[in-house]
């Protein structure tokens, strides 16, 4: 195929050109035309390096009624990402071999991009004891027990160790369970003027710090999940002046929203919160500065039953597949916040450094992009998604930028009709 005359991303910048695939892989990057071609005119949109989302949830196996590796693929094509790395929470665990391949199996069969399953840090993510981490490190891309806060510094000391060895990351989800006094939103103004039980960020951050320091000791590689506290931001970014092992990631929500825009509606409870616009500020200064290394969706769909029971009996977690590029670029580039370029790292570069992928278009690279259209504006509606989750707090936002073409491996896998 021969994609022509669109703006590539290149070595970080744009340049016009044009793009040939053959056999999977991006074989010319040049301003030629071959007679005889299958040629697409993509005049006056960007191609980008297919994106990668490090946090994502397909629920298959165990709850497909939520999501499915189809569904949940399809989803992540239309926006753009050729990559996703599915978590761990499902029904069997992927903490053994022989419970991960329930799971290979049917992304073998029905995944339409690639998808790279978390191995679980502790069996059945119970925190009790570890996984065979040794048995499946070469099948995973790291290890997680998202969900959950590994409560134990014991247990996690010994994980990290344990990962160390086989030279793999920890991803954690950080939450100190003794400090939810059961909340369900940010322990803010909003929770406090409505009769909410909140969430404390030190639930958060209390846990990043111990989590840092014992890398910092044992010296394994370690990443934080979803960060939504300026507390979690500076622990962050003091670590990396120090040398330290450290990555972390955001998600679009918390970098656009924060408790003040909440609704009675489940569609706005996600885990962590959203936090204060204090905590929003600092996180949109940690994408600036380098601290935040990338942006992940936390995709996490459930049923519209499981939804519909407000601020306090939902259960938590939004979908964001289809919606993040179009939200940032609409909230965060367009408003002169972040550059298109950091974005771009954010969403795909970034993710690639830390977790050992190929990403970037280049001569011999997969060919692994997509095509947008910035300057197309729409409304998100929820009713429209691939995804079985409906539940985004951006249903009825208008946003710039919509995908047109996902091309993974030398297919095309979605086309804008």
């Amino acid at each position: 195929m021969l994609f022509t005359g669109g703006d590539v991303f290149v070595d970080g910048k744009f340049q016009k050109t044009n793009v040939r695939t053959e056999q999977g892989r991006i074989i010319s990057l040049a301003p030629d035309l071959v007679v005889g071609e299958e040629v697409t005119d993509v005049s006056g949109y960007f191609i980008f390096p297919g994106f990668i989302d490090v946090h994502t949830h397909l629920r298959e196996p165990g709850f497909f009624y939520k999501e499915t590796i189809s569904s949940g693929t399809s989803a992540a094509a239309r926006g753009g990402y050729t990559t996703v790395f599915s978590m761990p929470n499902l029904d069997p665990c992927p903490d053994n071999s022989v419970h991960l391949a329930v799971q290979q199996n049917i992304i073998e069969r029905d995944a339409v991009i690639r998808v790279i399953p978390y191995g679980a840090i502790t069996k059945g993510e119970k925190g009790e004891e570890l996984s065979d981490m040794e048995e499946i490190a070469d099948l995973v891309c790291a290890f997680s027990d998202d969900g959950r806060g590994i409560q134990s510094e014991e247990m996690m000391a010994e994980a990290m160790k344990k990962a160390k060895s086989l030279k793999k990351v920890i991803c954690a989800h950080c939450e100190d369970n003794s400090l939810l006094r059961g909340g369900y939103i940010h322990d803010g103004t909003y929770a406090a003027s409505r009769g909410h039980r909140g969430i404390c960020s030190a639930s958060e951050w209390k846990q990043i710090e111990r989590d840092v320091a014992l890398a910092e000791k044992i010296g394994c590689p370690y990443h934080v999940c979803h960060v939504s506290t300026k507390e979690s931001v500076e622990i962050i970014r003091q670590a990396k002046k120090r040398g330290a092992d450290v990555t972390c990631e955001t998600a679009p929500h918390y970098l656009v929203l924060d408790e003040n825009d909440l609704q009675e509606e489940g569609r706005f409870k996600m885990n962590p919160p959203l936090r204060s616009s204090e905590d929003r500020q600092a996180l949109i200064d940690g994408i600036q500065d380098g601290t935040i290394d990338m942006i992940a969706t936390d995709h996490a769909p459930h049923s519209q039953e499981e939804k519909s029971k407000g601020l306090e009996k939902s259960l938590m977690g939004v979908v964001g597949l289809e919606t993040a590029f179009p939200i940032l670029y609409t909230e965060l580039v367009k408003k002169n916040l972040v550059s298109l370029e950091r974005l771009l790292e954010t969403m795909t570069s970034a993710p690639a450094r830390r977790f050992g992928l190929q990403s970037g278009l280049s001569v011999g690279s997969p060919a692994d992009f997509c095509v947008y259209d910035l300057k197309e504006k729409y409304v998100i509606d929820p009713e429209d998604f691939l995804s079985k989750g409906r539940s985004t707090p951006f249903a009825g936002r208008t946003v710039f930028g919509k995908n047109k073409f996902t091309v993974f491996n030398g297919k095309i896998v979605w086309q804008d009709k």
